[in-house]
């Protein structure tokens, strides 16, 4: 496991600085345990090219999303909130009709603006970039702080948010909790808990890289 200093994925740089602006105002949820998940797999997460808020789930990736919602079924999830970006909100509802919820989308929870990257690779990512039309790394992290904040605020708990993995970095972050790269696949199941003063994560699953970038 990285620590939250010392991103080791040489194909995600910027991810240090990620981390002191996350650092700079801590997310501090009144809750004690939350759920997170990823959306499943897109043919553009396996091309690893920077997408857009319409693209849609592979066959994998609806797989993923049935997996998924087979694993969360025995957890005590109460809410759903979700990514309005069309990927996110198919993997919710694959969810939600297991959990018998009605996911609530939320555009503020939408993977970074990457702005006229779209379309482009994403295979070696920097961060920190400032791409033409899209969100600096300060105003993404600004947003998910807010975003994430009003999700795990939502009643009645446990929550699971749905949505990107650039969202799980800048969660992890956040909360103070490393950044560990073998958390990031696409539909894996995670639970948030709190331990003192401190946050710890903990996958209902593990699987083989299924080629989906850390990204998106």
């Amino acid at each position: 496991m990285s620590s939250p200093t010392t991103p080791s994925h040489t194909a995600a740089g910027g991810l240090d600085q990620l981390v002191r602006i996350a650092a700079a105002q801590p997310l501090s949820p009144a809750c004690d345990h939350f759920y997170f998940l990823r959306h499943g797999q897109t043919g553009r997460n396996a091309q690893r090219i920077f997408q857009d808020v319409d693209e849609p789930l592979s066959e994998l990736g609806l797989q993923q999303a049935a997996r998924a919602a087979e694993l969360l079924a025995g957890e005590p999830i109460r809410t759903i909130v979700c990514s309005d970006a069309r990927r996110a909100r198919d993997t919710a509802n694959a969810v939600g009709a297991t959990l018998k919820l009605q996911p609530a989308p939320q555009a503020a929870l939408r993977e970074r603006n990457f702005g006229a990257l779209i379309g482009t690779s994403s295979a070696n990512i920097d961060w920190a970039c400032e791409p033409e039309g899209g969100e600096t790394l300060t105003q993404f992290v600004t947003r998910k702080r807010a975003a994430l904040d009003a999700a795990l605020q939502q009643e009645p708990g446990p929550v699971l948010v749905v949505a990107h993995g650039g969202t799980l970095y800048a969660l992890a972050a956040l909360l103070g909790v490393p950044i560990d790269f073998e958390l990031l696949g696409n539909a894996q199941p995670l639970r948030f808990e709190r331990s003192g003063s401190a946050w710890r994560v903990t996958p209902l699953l593990r699987h083989v890289d299924d080629g989906g970038s850390a990204l998106a």
